[in-house]
């Protein structure tokens, strides 16, 4: 069963996906945002497309660990794609995420200032890297 993982934006939705056995994740891409229920609808066309049995949605805790105005609105969300779907919607502490991806891709050579929707994606990856290998140890 592969899994979707999200990095959820204000502007773009960051994509991710693991390979078949869990072990690996690989950013796919980002959407752009429009409206609520297209953007429900894009994520689960891709969790169709790709066989996805389970989603993960970072959520942004502030530093301190408690939830601030962008984790409620990606609650939001999250509540809102979990009513259009039957598949397994679990959320993972993304703090730093996008730092992490930033760095990533400067080391092969990106401008993360430059690329922001491949920032979202490899936001997506860092997040559902970090929940794969939660579950494996």
């Amino acid at each position: 069963m592969r899994t979707l993982g999200l990095d959820v934006g204000n502007r773009r939705i960051g994509i991710s996906i693991s390979d078949g056995i869990g072990i690996i994740a690989s950013p796919l891409g980002y959407i752009t945002r429009t409206v609520q229920s297209e953007d429900v609808f894009a994520i689960l066309r891709e969790a169709a497309h790709h066989g996805v049995g389970h989603i993960i949605i970072g959520i942004p805790f502030l530093a301190n660990g408690s939830i601030g105005e962008q984790a409620r609105l990606v609650n939001k969300f999250r509540c809102e794609l979990q009513a259009q779907t039957d598949l397994l919607i679990s959320t993972w502490d993304e703090r730093y995420s996008t730092i992490e991806a930033e760095r990533l891709l400067r080391e092969v050579g990106r401008k993360p200032s430059r690329e922001k929707g491949k920032v979202d994606a490899a936001a997506a990856a860092v997040i559902l890297q970090s929940y794969l290998d939660q579950q494996r140890s």
